[in-house]
């Protein structure tokens, strides 16, 4: 005859006044503790008799031990978000975007939302950031948006990862109104050749420490085959073909930046002019405008020491002689739109203007350089003699630059032109 089962309740007071109750019974061979909570005891008595029942029976087992829930991941600041973004990130981006990029996120965004964890940081978290922006005065309206891009473009990660919900930082709301820049460039050969001329005094008076800097030709490289500044810095005697007249862009941003300009009359003198002067273009690597030690030159000298001093000296030429000034705020890039103006003067046609320039937009080119074409006849002829150069391109003889250039035998690196 098999023994019956026997228990009994257990009951203890809590801190919080209630009483807990639980089971204590023996179960094939062990004794077994059930916690039921704060039930009362008719409950208890009750859950008691089944249990004891289910042990006759051999029905009863033992609850199986459950494990905590996993602790929630915590939410991650948007520093350490932002870094580990950056790291699976940068190494996809240009050199030039990288940098970019660290100026937005290390100048204005950590500086910020640093501490926020990202569940934390809201539209309207984003539009305090923007109006310490405006408020601040340091930002245009577009560096201010070109921040906030990369903020939505971080959180858009987090999303991805299930760590947020939305992205309060995509939508036109969390922009900046954007006022159309005013483009300038150089609208008449009289200016161009006050700059050009500014510089060449220049070059003329720097000291033996400043030889080096060919102020008035890399601004002829920058109005008359319109170089990005950047573009600038970066080409080598291996990207200018002087034997056929082409220069080659190899640094640029995108695959329509990377390009053919042909060389014009006047651009071609100006390196001729170089190669003879400094000898350059033995090896294929050197710089076209080395610094001293054969470096490249900072695109931040190249605008206050070489364009902007220029351009002083050229408005004070201009005034003094009863002219109109240049356009203010003349940057590197007033210049390449000077060269695409000039082009669409002369009447070449749009889609080389845009080759030349690497462009892919037609609708944007024709928009920002239509102004060029509503010059007169007499202006136009003025733009030609300057491009071309002192000796036009029907000319046979050779001015002084080119025949010193090629009589000292320096043969220009060829290479075929692209398409």
């Amino acid at each position: 005859m098999s023994r019956r089962a026997t228990g009994r309740i257990v009951e203890h007071a809590g801190k919080d006044g209630r009483v807990y109750r639980a089971l204590r019974f023996t179960a094939y061979g062990k004794r077994r503790y059930l916690s039921l909570g704060p039930v009362a005891a008719a409950e208890a008595a009750r859950e008691l008799r089944h249990v004891l029942a289910d042990v006759e029976r051999g029905a009863w087992q033992p609850p199986r031990a459950t494990s905590a829930p996993p602790e929630p991941e915590p939410i991650p600041t948007f520093h350490q978000f932002a870094e580990l973004w950056w790291t699976l990130n940068h190494g996809q981006l240009a050199p030039r975007t990288q940098h970019d990029y660290q100026w937005r996120l290390e100048r204005h965004l950590l500086p910020f939302f640093a501490e926020m964890q990202l569940d934390s940081i809201t539209y309207d978290a984003v539009e305090r950031y923007i109006a310490e922006k405006l408020a601040a005065g340091a930002l245009g309206a577009r560096s201010i948006n070109m921040t906030v891009t990369l903020l939505a473009t971080i959180l858009e990660s987090a999303i991805e990862r299930e760590l947020i919900a939305r992205n309060p930082a995509k939508g036109k709301g969390r922009r900046v109104r954007e006022r159309a820049p005013r483009r300038s460039y150089l609208d008449t050969a009289a200016q161009i050749e006050a700059l050009l001329d500014a510089a060449a005094e220049l070059d003329c008076e720097a000291s033996s420490g400043g030889k080096h800097i060919r102020r008035a030709p890399m601004l002829a490289v920058l109005i008359f085959a319109g170089l990005r500044i950047g573009e600038l810095v970066a080409l080598r005697w291996r990207d200018v073909d002087l034997a056929s007249g082409w220069l080659y862009v190899a640094d640029a941003k995108t695959d329509a930046g990377r390009r053919s300009v042909k060389l014009r009359g006047a651009l071609r003198d100006e390196l001729l002019a170089v190669r003879a002067w400094t000898g350059a273009g033995a090896v294929a690597d050197e710089f076209v405008f080395p610094t001293r030690t054969g470096g490249q030159q900072s695109t931040n000298n190249i605008r206050t020491r070489v364009l902007g001093r220029a351009t002083t000296r050229a408005n004070a030429r201009l005034v003094a002689a009863g002219a109109n000034p240049l356009p203010t705020k003349i940057t590197p890039h007033s210049l390449r739109r000077t060269f695409a103006s000039v082009l669409y003067a002369l009447g070449e046609d749009p889609g080389v203007v845009m080759d030349e320039l690497g462009h892919t937009d037609p609708a944007l080119a024709l928009r920002v350089y239509r102004q060029s074409m509503r010059r007169g006849e007499d202006e136009k002829a003025k733009l030609r003699r300057l491009v071309e150069g002192a000796v036009s391109a029907d000319d046979g003889r050779r001015d002084e630059n080119t025949a010193e250039a090629e009589d000292a035998g320096l043969t220009p690196i060829l290479r075929e032109p692209t398409d």
